[in-house]
């Protein structure tokens, strides 16, 4: 397992969920939700400087069949977009089949709902989506996911 801290995405049109990890890789946690659209990029930046972050984490959504949609080339687009931003190879795609649901579940067993659960599911998805991708790393022992080039 690569030691560092980690960013989770899970990317929405209106709001991105945000989660970091400890260094060791071990727990994810919820961090934030960022508004979607003008300065998204530049306040996960800016997250990933605060945590020292050394890879960011985008969730792919994708069908249970594994077909993407117009979901998935928008989380395709907006990590283009970050790692125009970031270093060479710190920008993963990792699968996000079915978080959001997760995310949603665990809230709701935990007693949260209505306009609360809506404030913070993002952020539980980003969790539930970076947790799956540091499993599979220390199940494989392989950076999880694909990594993203920028456009340039």
């Amino acid at each position: 397992m690569r030691h560092g801290t980690r960013l989770g995405i899970d990317v929405g049109s209106i709001r991105i969920g945000v989660a970091r990890c400890d260094p060791g890789g071990i727990l994810a946690s919820p961090l934030e939700t960022v508004k979607s659209g003008k300065g998204d990029i530049d306040r996960i930046v800016a997250l990933v400087a605060e945590h020292e972050a050394i890879e960011v984490v985008v969730g792919l959504p994708t069908s249970l069949s594994g077909r993407e949609g117009p979901a998935a080339e928008a989380a395709r687009r907006f990590a283009v977009r970050l790692a125009d931003r970031l270093p060479p190879d710190a920008v993963r795609l990792h699968d996000e089949r079915l978080t959001t649901v997760t995310a949603e579940s665990s809230l709701r067993a935990g007693g949260v709902h209505g306009r609360a659960r809506r404030a913070v599911v993002d952020q539980a998805a980003a969790t539930v989506l970076l947790q799956a991708a540091l499993d599979a790393e220390r199940l494989t022992g392989r950076p999880p996911g694909e990594i993203v080039r920028g456009s340039s």
